[in-house]
């Protein structure tokens, strides 16, 4: 097989050295490679400006992230062979971190895999796809999944804004079997009904896992407020650990019925009460009613998404737990989260410090939690260390 190489520019090749996957298009040397020679999803062998291999990868012309390394050896290419060893690779860390098969399978660059998200839910697996180099090598995907986990059923949810970048399009499709509409979960003993084909992402949060095992400490006999609650991870959770009471709030009807029916699934269905608004309208709308909750959960979607969202961003994160706050009784808990990149976590402890000034309040930084070792951070790439969560306890 004859494999095309794709030359960087002098001096460019310093971060893939130092464990970078990704290349730049501006990083290319583009007189020696042009990028019209390549196709999307292409295979190629990159080197240093003067023709030293750095390894193998993908290309994508049209992507801004041009291409991914996937081996330090430029005879690897992206085949079955090389998929079992890296997903092989993967299985062994979660089946020493977890009893059940309930886990992240495959994050993307953190195991090798660039382009590849996978979630496991016993026998079956729900993947997304997220570049075109991944995209072409769709087949012995399926092989090496079979031949490493196999699953009965794997569903690829390929309908991630995410795709647009590389032009590929958006689609749920199934790679094998016959994938139910709603699979079982266990999560701390509580059993969820998963909906993956049209949940949110691959229908679950598993990043958030271990901080959710903290709830047990803080919520028996309290009022709960759950915010962002989606299905009821976090809800259900509350609930089981003995909450008297818990408010779940999303902007999804079909969300909540879901949320609903999981409550029903582990017996809470009569703690918790659900309200179906934007989570700043029924919060504002709360505060007028005068409520007031012993423990808030805020764990909202990205506001941030690009670094033009930092602005914006850090608003929205300051409104948000300037709400949650003024709804919390004294000597309550506040759970904040935030799963995007560009908001750092010295930023998140800052907005919450601040935000008790200004009310008068102290808060107190019981714990830090990150995401779940089921999504391994690269030490060489940031955006694999996304997700942070303080438990604070406020106090006058």
């Amino acid at each position: 097989m004859t494999i095309n190489t794709l030359r960087l520019k002098k001096h460019e090749d310093r971060r893939i050295r130092n464990g970078h996957l990704w290349i730049y298009s501006n990083e290319i040397d583009t007189k020696q490679t042009p990028l019209t020679a390549f196709t999307a999803g292409q295979a190629v062998v990159i080197e240093t400006y003067d023709g030293k291999p750095l390894g193998s990868g993908y290309i994508n012309p049209h992507s801004l992230i041009c291409a991914r390394l996937i081996s330090r050896d430029p005879q690897e290419v992206l085949d079955k062979a090389l998929l079992t060893t890296r997903l092989k690779q993967a299985l062994v860390l979660r089946e020493q971190l977890f009893q059940q098969p309930y886990y992240r399978l495959v994050f993307a660059e953190s195991d090798l895999l660039p382009g590849l998200i996978i979630d496991r839910y016993n026998d079956t697996l729900v993947a997304q796809i997220t570049t075109a180099g991944m995209e072409q090598a769709k087949t012995a995907l399926h092989d090496a999944l079979m031949d490493a986990i196999k699953p009965s059923a794997i569903l690829l949810r390929n309908d991630s804004n995410i795709r647009d970048m590389e032009h590929l399009p958006k689609v749920v499709e199934i790679l094998a079997g016959n994938p139910a509409k709603m699979v079982e979960l266990i999560e701390h003993d509580n059993r969820f009904m998963i909906p993956i084909w049209e949940g949110q992402k691959t229908g679950w949060f598993y990043d958030q896992r271990y901080n959710r095992a903290r709830l047990k400490n803080y919520v028996k006999d309290k009022r709960v407020l759950d915010v962002f609650s989606y299905i009821g991870a976090w809800s259900i959770q509350a609930a089981h650990w003995g909450a008297q009471q818990v408010y779940a709030i999303d902007s999804s009807a079909t969300a909540l019925n879901w949320l609903q029916d999981n409550a029903a699934l582990n017996k809470v269905a009569g703690k918790i009460k659900t309200i179906q608004d934007d989570a700043f309208k029924a919060l504002q709308q709360l505060r007028e009613a005068n409520e007031k909750f012993d423990v808030v959960i805020i764990d909202p979607p990205a506001f941030m998404k690009r670094r033009k969202d930092i602005k914006e961003g850090l608003i929205a994160y300051k409104r948000l737990n300037d709400l949650a706050l003024r709804l919390l009784n004294n000597n309550g808990i506040l759970i904040s989260a935030s799963c995007s990149m560009h908001l750092q976590r010295e930023d998140l402890v800052n907005i919450l410090h601040t935000t008790g000034c200004t009310h008068h309040q102290h808060l107190q930084i019981l714990e830090q939690g990150q995401q779940a070792p089921d999504h391994p951070v690269h030490p060489a790439i940031p955006e694999t260390n996304y997700l942070k969560a303080l438990i604070a306890r406020k106090t006058i």
